[in-house]
Formats: structure tokens, sequence, C-alpha cells
């Protein structure tokens, strides 16, 4: 009877509808699971709301697809899109608390309300948290768990154990085999220290493990504490935890942000959704300098290629001006946006059935290279929001959710930064990309830079986290192309488009693969 219904409301709108084969047996095996689970007296009212949703979605070729197919949680009875884009500024913020041993949010603390003009004791609780993260991870890993009383410990397997700083300086004598987990910081020319909330302690450095060791870094590090020195044997990471293994700790919280009141990853009709719909596909191009006259042209080649077949998304990330200082930056960017919503409109598949999503760059208009850092302003943007409504202006970074699939997208060259700010830079400097992934994965967090190099938000340094580690992090940089996967985390860097040779990346979420694509002439 409520498929029926559905049906009925669809003919009546649409005459001569015409139906994709391939997709419409899941979204009506989706539906029928949906409404079967709804009580006949809620029945009526969740039939209105999944017509709303399906009248908002976009049908200009009265083709029924499972992308456009909203996903309706029956025991609220409230229709949520599958495909949602989550500012930094509305990222949820959750504090971990140590008695309780859980991540609580914020409202449920003494802490408050965000802002961009935070406060001493922000810029105080920033690295304090960034700490405690990792600490607790720390301490769940197995090389770290202590065993159970009573229970053998096998032949061959060490336990170690975290020691704090202050543990260090209340010691007259020689401390041989500690590890102490703490921060990299300079608190006088030329000399490093290591700084935990107890305290901090001078360093002597030596040996260094795979990764990029900045300052603001945490590191393990390991050796033996004497006159007030801690002379370091080796440095290493925090380990590295995979969503799957957080989640199994925490539950269902959404770390992530976006309409749903628990993590999306819990849905199993998202993850049907996410595999039966295996066209969907991600185009992410970087450095789209919309002012470029032969960048406009290779788009156009690029629309025309995607015509037959339009992406879920196109995910253009700035800076979308070549020059971008002087007066004229802001007159000539809004005539630019009018060229790309030109070229958008010429092709109609694409304008009726792509989003397209855009992240400024550092050389955008906008306030400062803070992050993270405000969409394009409203005036810049309006007419092409008009022209193009699947159109979102977004912060940098800023989070996309897909089906049951979580990515996060910033816009910064951050490996030529870390590489200038390393303390010691990795024997083997040609595998960069591995060192970077490794250690923004580790750190939990997307700038582990000292705050005059990359300046943030104090207050709003919870949105730069990724932890749970996401399915996705696209970092728009301008070094190499590169596609890593670490810690079933994909990372992808797809390059600067027009320094690069006009390259690019697409991401397929069904299959969670990514590829390499270049564009050439006609």
């Amino acid at each position: 009877k409520a498929l029926n219904s559905l049906l009925d409301w669809t003919v009546s709108q649409y005459k001569d509808l015409r139906i994709v084969c391939s997709w419409c047996l899941p979204v009506i095996q989706y539906l029928v699971e949906v409404l079967e689970s709804v009580s006949p007296s809620e029945l009526e009212d969740v039939i209105e709301r999944v017509l709303d949703a399906v009248e908002k979605q976009p049908c200009k070729y009265n083709e029924v697809s499972l992308y456009s197919c909203s996903v309706l949680n029956a025991q609220s009875a409230v229709c949520n899109n599958v495909f949602n884009i989550i500012g930094a500024f509305d990222v949820p913020r959750y504090i971990y608390s140590v008695e309780r041993k859980k991540f609580v949010p914020i409202s449920m603390t003494s802490h408050p309300a965000p802002s961009l003009c935070g406060s001493a004791k922000d810029k105080a609780e920033l690295f304090k948290e960034r700490y405690t993260i990792l600490q607790q991870r720390t301490h769940r890993h197995e090389l770290f768990t202590p065993p159970a009383i009573g229970a053998a410990v096998e032949e061959g397997q060490n336990k170690f154990q975290l020691k704090t700083i202050e543990a260090l300086l209340g010691s007259n004598a020689k401390l041989g085999e500690v590890i102490v987990l703490g921060m990299i910081t300079q608190l006088k020319e030329g000399k490093f220290y290591l700084e935990d909330p107890s305290g901090t302690v001078q360093l002597d450095m030596s040996k260094f493990h795979n990764g990029l060791y900045t300052e603001s870094c945490f590191v393990l590090a390991e050796g033996w504490y004497e006159d007030s020195v801690f002379h370091v044997s080796g440095f290493g990471f925090p380990p590295t935890e995979p969503s799957s293994a957080t989640r199994a700790y925490y539950g269902n919280i959404n770390f992530f942000g976006g309409p749903s009141t628990t993590s999306v990853k819990a849905s199993s009709k998202l993850k049907q959704l996410e595999e039966d719909n295996e066209d969907a596909m991600f185009v992410i191009v970087s450095d789209v300098w919309l002012d470029s006259v032969e960048v406009m042209d290779k788009l156009n080649i690029m629309f025309s290629g995607y015509a037959a077949m339009p992406p879920t998304c196109f995910i253009f990330c700035g800076n979308f001006s070549s020059t971008p200082y002087g007066k004229t930056q802001i007159k000539s960017l809004k005539e630019s946006l009018k060229a790309l919503a030109d070229a958008i409109c010429s092709y109609p598949s694409i304008h009726s059935s792509s989003r397209f999503v855009f992240v400024p760059g550092p050389e955008d208009p906008g306030p400062a290279t803070i992050l993270p850092r405000p969409p394009l302003a409203d005036h810049i943007t309006e007419e092409f929001r008009q022209r193009v409504p699947f159109s979102v202006f977004t912060t940098n970074p800023c989070r996309v959710q897909y089906c049951s699939q979580e990515m996060v997208i910033i816009r910064e060259d951050l490996v030529n930064k870390m590489c200038r700010n390393c303390v010691r830079l990795p024997n083997n400097n040609l595998d960069i990309p591995n060192h970077f992934v490794k250690t923004i994965l580790s750190q939990g967090h997307l700038t582990p830079l000292p705050l005059y190099v990359s300046p943030v938000f104090w207050a709003y340094d919870y949105s730069l986290r990724v932890y749970p580690v996401p399915d996705v992090i696209v970092f728009a940089d301008k070094y190499d192309p590169f596609s890593i996967n670490n810690a079933d985390c994909l990372c992808i860097n797809p390059g600067s488009f027009p320094r690069s040779g006009f390259t690019f990346k697409v991401y397929y979420p069904s299959n969670r693969t990514v590829e390499d694509s270049k564009l050439q002439g006609l």
C-alpha cells in the first residue's frame, strides 16, 4: 500500500517516467524495507516526508537513482540525505574525560562555547586536549596495556609503561629505559625540550624513527634520564588506531558531525546504498585557477568527458586565482565564477545531477591564513549559487559524509611546511609522502605544527582533529600527487592542477579505490 502511494504520486508528477533499471531494484527494495518497519499509525506521515524529500532532489531527467533517494530513519521518521557537507565551525566538540574514561559533549562540561577571539585558557586547552587524546589512545595499545592480574606473560612479549616528566624531575638517581609521551618544543634557541602537562625536560636527541618530527609534535621518547637531561635513544610517534578499533571502544558517538545523531557507520542501510551505487564517483581537483584560460579549457574538456555519466560530486579546491593579490581580485574572481557557471550550464546532465563543493585556498579572498578558514564571501558567490543550485562554498578544512563514509578535505601546503620545520629530516627523503601521512595520522591532527607556522583559531582547534580516523583524507597540496593507505584511511593528494600537467584524482566510494587521471588536449 505504501509503495503504491509512492508510485501513484510519481506517475502524477512524471507522465513519461524513465527509470534506470540497474538502479531501480535497490531503490524499491530499500523503500520497502524502510516502510515495513513503520507502524500503521505513522505510515501516512512517513510517506509525506519521503515525498517532500524526493521533490527536493534534482529530477530534471526523470530518473530515480540511489543517489537521489533520501535515507529515511524509520524510528524518528526523519529523512536525511546520503550526502552532507559539514563546515569546520559545525563540527561537534567532544572532550575526553579522564575520570569517566569517555568522550562527553562540550555541553556536559564547564567549557564555554568556542569563540574566534579565544582566551589564554583556550590556547592552553588546545595542547592539553591533543595530549589527552593521544595519551588515552596510547594506553590502550597492546604494548602499553598491563597484563591482567594473574595472567601469564607470553615469552618475548614486552610491555612498556609510560612515565610523566614530573616522575623524571622528581628523581635524583639515573633512570634507564624510560618512555615518555610529550610534545617537542624549543624553549631556548637551539635547545629542544619535551613537554607534558606535568612539566618540561631538556632533550639530548640522537635516533629518530620514520616520520616528520616538528616542533609541537607529540612523540614517544625512549632513553635515560640523568643530570636534569633526558638522553633520547629513540623517537617514535604514538601508535595509530583504525577507526573500527576506536568505535569499538567508544560506541556510535557521532564525532564527525552532520544530521545523524549517531555515527553513520552504524547504519546498514547507508552501507547497502553505498555498495549498490557503483557509479558514484568524486572528482577532486586542486588549484583551480579560474582566471587562467588554459585551466578553463581543461575544465571544459573534463565536463565534456563526464557529460555522459555525471560524477556524484566535483570537489574544487583553491586557490581560485593564479594572481591572487591586488585590488581587482574580488571583481576578477566574480567574473571567473560566472565563466565557470556558463561552462557548467552548457552541460545539462552535469548541471542537474552533480554536486559542486568549493574549498578556499590560502591565497583566496578572506580573513588572513588562520585555520579553520571560512568560505568565500556570499557577495562573491551569490550569482554562481543561483545559477548552479547544487553548489556549496564551504570552509577549509571541511568534511564530507557520503552514505557510511567520512571524508576530510584540507587545502594547505602542509608537506612543504612540515619539511621546512623538521627537527631532523628523515634519512629516506624519497619517501616523504609516507612520512607525512604517518605523522598526520599518528598525531590525530591535520596541522601538527607550531602556531607561528600554521596559525589556528585556538577555540576551534578541535575541528582539525582526525580522530577517529576518517575513511578518506584529501590533502590538496602543491606537492606531487600521491595515494597512500594507512590505518584503514585512504590519504589522497591530487597535486596542483595547472602545475602537475593537469592531473587530478577520482575517488570511487563503492569499492574505496582512487584513480589517477590526467587531461590531454582534444
